[in-house]
């Protein structure tokens, strides 16, 4: 069953590198490492590389599934499971996309109100940067690409400024290594998990890749250089925090700003948390062309209606967001959701796919 895209609408297969690295590297970033040393301690780095390790085997899952059904989630799950109840099983991934473009703004203006501007107001910021979303996903698919690869290498200097930390560091404070159970640092891979997820989009984007079979080492060096990355980040944190600095500060990345000092510009804070809405919107536009692909390809809605549906929805909901606590507990819920997609549904449906190949194999040859 092939799902059939104009050739015009395709996009190059390295491009799929800034697609997977985009996702990954979000909001989540300003403020990870106190989550998983409160679980794993200094031994958290551990948790970090181990995770992003095992992504590549559920990425290498992923194209496996893809190849097999000849098309996206969509078209996997009607090939295993039929094509009404396929839609059905489809359909809960909507609101995953849904729940991560609330998480992802939300998160974001709560770093403005609080470190910026304190009146900001939570709906007109809102309805603003979703009306950019519409405008960006309106242009089609090529176009959220675009954004995701200006989104990457734009803000790409800020990783430099983190360099400031090192005459500070004490690498001392990793020591001694390997204090923690198996127990503490699966457990700190496990809150490391939604930090990382937003590969799962390959699931959906698969169509709209020029030769597929070329972007499968694009889409795994995303991953690799998004652990890279993680890891050096949380290992310059622990250097640079005590834990017992660590569990008082909520956003870590952004603390390690405060110490940046340049001749024209004294809080450099302010920069990387303005700088972080170009890092955020293909994370939030991707978000919301997957939540209405998929809604147009399991209800047949024109996508851009889906579009206009999935944004008014975040519009709304965000607003219904007062408190830190509020904001944390649909995080945890849109963390767990990431998990049993990426952890659980997508190997049970790599293997049923894999099943159901070799049965309609036999079936025609008897």
């Amino acid at each position: 069953m092939e799902q059939l895209v104009h050739e015009k609408v395709k996009i190059s297969p390295f491009l799929v590198f800034f697609l997977i690295h985009s996702m990954q590297f979000s909001i989540g970033v300003l403020g990870f490492q106190r989550l998983i040393a409160f679980t794993a301690g200094y031994d958290a780095w551990v948790a970090v590389i181990f995770t992003g390790l095992s992504i590549h085997i559920i990425l290498w899952m992923m194209y496996k599934i893809v190849e097999t059904a000849n098309g996206d989630m969509v078209t996997a799950n009607t090939f295993v499971f039929g094509k009404k109840m396929g839609k059905l099983i489809s359909l809960p991934v909507v609101i995953y996309y849904l729940l991560s473009a609330v998480t992802t703004l939300r998160a974001y203006i709560e770093i403005i109100q609080v470190w910026m501007f304190q009146d900001l107001s939570t709906f007109w910021y809102s309805l603003a940067f979703c009306g950019l979303g519409i405008y960006i996903v309106f242009g089609g698919f090529r176009t959220v690409t675009g954004v995701a690869f200006f989104g990457v290498v734009l803000p790409a200097y800020l990783l430099f400024s983190f360099l400031f930390t090192l005459p500070y560091a004490d690498i001392r404070n990793l020591l001694p290594i390997f204090d923690h159970s198996i127990k503490d640092l699966v457990m700190a891979s496990y809150q490391m998990s939604y930090t990382y997820s937003g590969y799962e989009i390959l699931l959906i984007l698969y169509p709209f890749i020029k030769e597929p079979q070329k972007s499968k080492k694009w889409a795994q060096l995303g991953v690799l250089f998004t652990t890279f990355l993680y890891t050096i980040l949380t290992i310059l944190t622990f250097s640079f925090f005590s834990e017992g600095q660590l569990q008082k500060i909520i956003w870590s990345t952004l603390s390690m700003w405060k110490i940046v000092q340049m001749p024209f510009v004294e809080r450099f804070e302010y920069i990387g948390i303005t700088n972080w809405s170009i890092v955020i919107l293909p994370n939030f536009c991707i978000a919301l062309w997957c939540g209405s692909r998929i809604l147009k390809r399991v209800t047949n809605l024109k996508q851009k209606y889906g579009v206009l549906l999935v944004s008014m929805v975040v519009s709304i909901t965000i607003n219904f967001l007062k408190t830190p606590q509020e904001i944390k507990l649909l995080s945890d819920y849109t963390g767990k959701i990431a998990f049993f997609l990426n952890y659980v549904y997508v190997p049970l449906l790599f293997f049923l796919i894999l099943i159901v190949k070799k049965v309609k194999k036999k079936s025609r040859i008897l």
